[in-house]
């Protein structure tokens, strides 16, 4: 079947790129200080992408807090420049297929279930297979609408 054959990056759990900021961990973010995935992936909550954040998010604290650690340096020349971060993108779907946050996220499954125990990751990494059966099973599980047009255009 043509959605089996393994193309896009949905099939690279594990996939860990190297990303632009120095030191910017996930697990010091999200775990040690517990800040909401929503406080910075704010769109997620109202549109189809979660978003990154401005670096104007960033400096939210960052103008005050570790300012003599390099990315933080980093992201305050960035910000003054007014350029945005160049971030690579971890979890990438097909083009084909629709997928909305603010609709999964009204339905209330939290965001590690696709996205993974990000609270313990320095550098995010893909931790589900985000294959259309993995999709499915999840529809199926929770009753969710599994017409193709749902998800895909």
């Amino acid at each position: 079947l043509w959605f089996c054959t393994p193309v896009y990056s949905v099939y690279n759990v594990g996939y860990h790129p190297a990303q632009p900021v120095a030191g910017f961990s996930h697990k010091i973010h999200a775990g040690d200080r517990q800040i909401p995935c929503q406080y910075c992936h704010s769109q997620a909550r109202r549109s189809q992408t979660a978003g990154i954040p401005s670096t104007n998010t960033c400096m939210g604290c960052h103008k005050v807090v570790a300012t003599d650690k390099p990315g933080i340096q980093f992201i305050t020349e960035k910000y003054e420049a007014n350029e945005p971060i160049e971030w690579t993108k971890v979890h990438d779907l097909p083009d084909f297929v629709r997928f909305t946050h603010k609709q999964h996220i009204s339905a209330g499954v939290d965001c590690a279930e696709c996205h993974g125990d990000v609270a313990k990751m320095d550098t995010v990494e893909q931790g589900a297979p985000l294959q259309m059966g993995w999709c499915v099973e999840c529809h199926q599980e929770r009753g969710a609408k599994l017409e193709c047009f749902t998800c895909h255009y």
